[in-house]
C-alpha cells in the first residue's frame, strides 16, 4: 500500500503517459477478447537488418573479450564508420574524434541535448505537429515547450514571420526541427536549412535537426550540416533504426562542433555507459552496406506505400503526393470531431489501429497516420476489410 504522503516529482506530474503505451494496452485487451486487430500505427520496422549485420553481431558476441563495459564515446571504429557514412550519403565531413558521438537511440539523444543546453525556464521551439518526445524531454529538464505551427497550406514548413515574433518575445534557447518531417513525411523545402541556420545565428538559438528518415523513400537525402556556418549553431541526430532496420538495437549518433559534443558527452557519461561492443561492430558493418541494400529496402516500402494510399483513399482520407519516410499522413473525412474519434471508429469498425494526428499536436487534429511497417499481406487485409464493408453498405 502506497504512503499517501509521498508524492512524485513535479516532472512526473508534468509528463503525460506516452499515447502508444496507453493505447497498446487497449489493443492487447481487444486481442485477448478474440478480435484480430491489424496495427498500422507503430513506426518500428518489421524487417530485419541485413544478414551480414546479424552475422557480425553473432560472431563478436561469441568472443570472450566482448562483454566488458565500453567507453561512453564508443569505439573509434564506430565513429569512423559514422563519419564515412555521412561523407558518402550527405557530403558532410565530420571529425571522428571531436564532432561525432554515438547514442543509444535518438530518443536518448533528445534528453541528453536538452540536459546539456537548457536551464529552468528556457523556452524551446517544438514543431506542431511533431514528435512528442521533444515536448516531454523539454519539460523533464525544466524547459518550457513553445510550439511553432506547421500547416498544410505552408507545405508543413515553418512560418518564419511567426518564428521571428516568438524569438522577439521569449527567451528561446533551442529549436527542434525534423526533416524529412514526421508525421507528415514532408522533405525539407529549398533553402529551408539555410533559413533555419540564419535564424539560429540571428537570435542565438541552437537548431537541432532530427534526421532518421532521410534515406527512406527520399530521392534527395540531405543534412542541415551541409549549410555553411551550420556547425556553429546546429546539431544533427541520425539513426540506424529506420534506414537499417535496427530500431531495437538503439544505434544512433549526434554530430556538431566539438564544444557542443563535449557538453552532450558530459551529460551522457553521467547517465549511461557505452553500448554493447558486438552491436557497435555490427553497426560498423551496417554503415558500409552498398546502395543496393537501401534500394531494395525502398522497393519494399514503395510497394507498401502504394497499398497504403489505396487504404487511405478507401477511408476517404486525402494524402499529399510526395511523402518521405515510413508513414502516410492523410486528412480525415468530414463528420468527425477529431482524429482520435476517427481512429477509434476505425478500431471499432474494422479492427484497424491507426495513429490519430492529434497526438503530434493541435495542427494534427484533422489528420491520421498510417505506418508502412507492416507486411504487404497485412496492408492488403486492411484494404480488403474496408472495401468489403463498403460494398456491403
Amino acid at each position: 500500500m502506497t504512503n499517501n504522503s509521498i508524492q512524485p516529482s513535479a516532472r512526473v506530474q508534468a509528463i503525460e503517459e506516452y499515447y502508444f503505451s496507453r493505447k497498446l494496452r487497449e489493443v492487447a485487451r481487444l486481442k485477448q477478447e478474440g478480435r484480430n486487430i491489424l496495427s498500422l500505427a507503430i513506426g518500428g520496422p518489421d524487417l530485419p537488418p541485413a544478414p551480414e549485420v546479424i552475422e557480425t553481431l553473432s560472431n563478436y558476441a561469441q568472443r570472450p573479450d566482448m562483454h566488458s563495459y565500453q567507453l561512453t564515446r564508443g569505439t573509434k571504429e564506430l565513429r569512423e564508420s559514422f563519419s564515412s557514412w555521412y561523407k558518402r550519403m550527405y557530403g558532410v565531413t565530420l571529425d571522428t574524434d571531436s564532432e561525432i558521438q554515438p547514442l543509444i537511440g535518438s530518443k536518448e539523444g533528445i534528453l541528453h541535448i536538452s540536459m546539456a543546453f537548457l536551464n529552468d525556464g528556457d523556452y524551446v521551439l517544438v514543431p506542431d505537429p511533431g514528435y512528442i518526445t521533444y515536448r516531454s524531454a523539454t519539460r523533464m529538464v525544466g524547459g518550457i515547450p513553445l510550439r511553432y505551427n506547421l500547416r498544410a497550406e505552408n507545405d508543413w514548413q515553418p512560418d518564419f514571420e511567426e518564428l521571428e515574433n516568438l524569438a522577439m518575445s521569449h527567451n528561446i534557447k533551442l529549436m527542434w526541427v525534423n526533416y524529412p518531417h514526421m508525421p507528415t513525411g514532408t522533405p525539407p523545402g529549398k533553402d529551408l536549412f539555410r533559413r533555419l541556420i540564419d535564424f539560429g545565428h540571428k537570435h542565438g538559438i541552437v537548431i537541432v535537426n532530427d534526421n532518421p528518415y532521410s534515406l527512406i523513400l527520399n530521392d534527395n537525402p540531405t543534412s542541415i550540416l551541409t549549410v555553411d556556418g551550420s556547425r556553429d549553431i546546429a546539431i544533427e541526430m541520425n539513426s540506424l533504426s529506420k534506414s537499417h532496420n535496427m530500431a531495437g538495437w538503439r544505434m544512433a549518433m549526434v554530430a556538431s562542433n566539438p564544444e557542443f559534443i563535449n557538453w552532450i558527452v558530459k551529460m551522457k557519461s553521467n547517465v549511461d555507459s557505452g553500448q554493447f561492443r558486438p552491436m557497435m561492430e555490427a553497426a560498423c558493418r551496417a554503415l558500409v552496406l552498398d546502395t543496393d541494400w537501401t534500394r531494395q529496402l525502398n522497393d519494399v516500402y514503395q510497394e507498401r506505400q502504394a497499398i497504403g494510399r489505396k487504404i487511405m483513399s478507401a477511408l476517404g482520407c486525402h494524402v499529399a503526393d510526395k511523402q518521405c519516410g515510413l508513414f502516410l499522413w492523410g486528412k480525415i473525412p468530414e463528420g468527425y470531431d477529431s482524429s482520435e474519434q476517427f481512429a477509434d471508429h476505425l478500431l471499432d469498425r474494422y479492427d484497424l489501429f491507426l495513429t490519430p494526428g492529434s497526438i503530434f499536436g493541435h495542427n494534427g487534429n484533422d489528420y491520421i497516420r498510417l505506418s508502412l511497417c507492416a507486411p504487404k499481406e497485412i496492408l492488403l487485409e486492411a484494404l480488403h476489410r474496408i472495401n468489403k464493408d463498403t460494398k456491403e453498405i
